[in-house]
C-alpha cells in the first residue's frame, strides 16, 4: 500500500508532505491496518481550527491504483490516525 499525507496550516502556515510503500517498512502490517480502518465519515468534519494543522491522505493499493482521498483535521485524529500521520510525514 503507498501512503502519502500532506500537511497544511498550523500557526506558521508551512507545508509538509511524506510518502511512503507499507511493503518495504518493517511496520508494514500496523501501517496498512490503520490506514484501511480509516473512515472519512467518522473522522469529522475536516475544518481545521485557528492554528492547527489540517492532513490530506492519499491511500493507493498499489502505485498505478486510484487513491482514497481523507481529509481530517488536527483536534479529529485519534491515537492510531496521529501515529499514522507522523509516521508517513517522517518519510520525507
Amino acid at each position: 500500500m503507498i501512503l502519502k499525507v500532506v500537511r497544511t496550516g498550523g500557526f506558521a502556515g508551512l507545508v509538509a508532505q511524506g510518502e511512503l510503500d507499507t511493503g518495504v517498512e518493517p511496520d508494514g502490517e500496523r501501517l496498512e491496518r490503520i490506514a484501511q480502518a480509516l473512515d472519512q465519515g467518522q473522522l469529522g468534519s475536516g475544518r481545521p481550527q485557528p492554528d492547527r494543522y489540517a492532513y490530506r491522505l492519499e491511500l493507493r493499493d498499489h502505485a498505478a491504483a486510484e487513491p482514497t482521498l481523507l481529509t481530517v483535521a488536527e483536534q479529529d485524529l485519534d491515537q492510531d490516525a496521529a501515529w499514522l500521520v507522523d509516521r508517513v510525514l517522517k518519510q520525507n
